[in-house]
């Protein structure tokens, strides 16, 4: 018996009705589980072939709107910035503008009227404008269309006198005697650099004794010799050399501009000078900041500018090729579709009519040279000269193609210009007439 226990204790309990029937049905679903994750891993890879090419498809077509979606957010916060950041630009200057009474007015002190100008680090808008692929598209029309003029020149020339040389004799003829409008150049700027600031030395001494009374008669004498010097010398070699058209815009344009620095350099620097008061000592601005004022892109003078980290010599290169390109360009358009229509007109005789159609055939041509001037000088020149020099503001236009009236044009499509007739013109003659009893 003793045996039979033990044996009995060694052996594996005996399973009972519940316990088999349960094993029972676990094997019974067992088994169609794995035969429907069999089904289920047949079908999946019989539809995987036919659901990845619309799986591609579908991929590629979300990246391209989200690429889009980027593009319309990045344009849209970028205007949103603009517009915050020009908003409190020109209101920063009349909310924290201290307040004089009117009875305490004195001449010396520097009008603060209105809005000055604020020199802050920030692209050209073209540059902005370029990042976006939809607006690119408008600067690979204007090479397309430069690349359709070489060829059809070519073609023509090949044609009519069996050659393959392009004929720049309008570009020879336009830019000739460069050399003397260069050398006419030096002396307009070395007196621009030298007397000024010689000037200014001279009336900032300390206003004590007959010595700053002499300081300033000689310090206006030499200004009234620099002005004339500016103002007749150009004149007489235009005149007197019969400069051609682009020889001589050059150096009328030096004249404009050296002119307008030098009223500016004075216009910033002569009020404190007159406001040191005897015995403090002399007051002058540094000659370094004077010598890259008169190479800056701006014509409104500042003894410190914001500017940029490094230069990048490519975006220099290809800013002075593009202005290349346009000089080429319009020599193109001019030697293809206006030269011809004026060539004969002074031989034939006046009449209203023919002025009038020479007039409506020359206004697309001459479209075509306003955007060409404006893209050659106001952005690609300022803008090489502007990188050259780190000069961070390159706010040198706005949007002027959206204007809907004369005004906003001419305020938007030359901010250069604009910010100095603001400041010296329109600012100084309101104070002026405020001065007056």
């Amino acid at each position: 018996m003793k045996e039979r226990r033990e044996q009995a204790a060694h052996c594996p309990p005996r399973p009972t009705m519940e316990s088999c029937g349960a094993h029972l049905r676990t094997q019974r679903r067992g088994v169609p589980e794995q035969e429907q994750e069999q089904e289920q891993h047949s079908t999946e890879r019989n539809t995987e072939p036919h659901r990845a090419p619309d799986l591609v498809q579908w991929t590629r077509h979300m990246e391209a709107v989200k690429r889009q979606l980027l593009e319309q957010a990045q344009g849209q916060l970028g205007e949103l910035l603009d517009w915050a950041m020009r908003e409190a630009i020109e209101s920063y200057p009349t909310q924290d503008r201290p307040f004089t009474p009117s009875n305490s007015k004195s001449k010396t002190q520097e009008p603060h009227l209105g809005k000055q100008k604020v020199f802050i680090i920030r692209k050209s808008l073209l540059d902005e404008l370029m990042e976006v692929q939809h607006f690119r598209t408008i600067y690979h029309m204007f090479v397309a269309g430069l690349c359709v003029f070489i060829i059809s020149t070519l073609a023509i020339d090949f044609i009519d006198e069996d050659r393959l040389v392009l004929e720049l004799d309008l570009l020879i003829f336009s830019f000739g005697q460069l050399p003397l409008a260069l050398v006419t150049w030096v002396p307009m700027f070395l007196s621009t650099l030298l007397v000024p600031y010689q000037a200014l030395r001279l009336c900032s001494r300390p206003q004590t004794g007959g010595l700053w009374t002499l300081g300033v008669a000689l310090g206006c004498v030499l200004l009234a010799a620099h002005a004339s010097v500016l103002c007749i010398l150009p004149v007489h070699v235009v005149l007197k050399h019969e400069l051609p058209p682009a020889s001589r815009c050059v150096l009328v344009f030096e004249q404009v501009r050296l002119l307008m620095k030098s009223y500016s350099f004075l216009r910033e620097t002569v009020p404190g000078t007159l406001r040191v008061k005897g015995g403090e000592g002399v007051w002058a601005p540094s000659f370094s900041s004077y010598l890259y004022f008169l190479f800056c892109p701006t014509l409104i003078y500042r003894e410190t500018y914001p500017r940029t980290s490094s230069i990048r010599w490519n975006y220099v290169a290809k800013n002075f090729a593009q202005a290349l390109c346009c000089v080429l360009y319009a020599c193109f358009i001019l030697g293809r579709l206006c030269v011809p229509l004026f060539a004969n007109m002074s031989q034939e005789p006046f009449s209203t009519r023919a002025l009038v159609l020479s007039i409506l055939h020359a206004t697309l041509p001459g479209i075509f040279m306003l955007l060409l001037i404006f893209f050659a000088f106001l952005h690609c020149w300022l803008n090489a000269f502007a990188e050259m020099l780190r000069f961070g503001d390159r706010m040198f236009y706005r949007d002027w193609w959206n204007s809907t009236s004369f005004s906003n044009y001419y305020r938007t499509w030359n901010v250069v210009v604009h910010d100095w007739l603001y400041s010296y013109v329109y600012q100084d003659g309101l104070w002026c007439a405020e001065s007056l009893p």
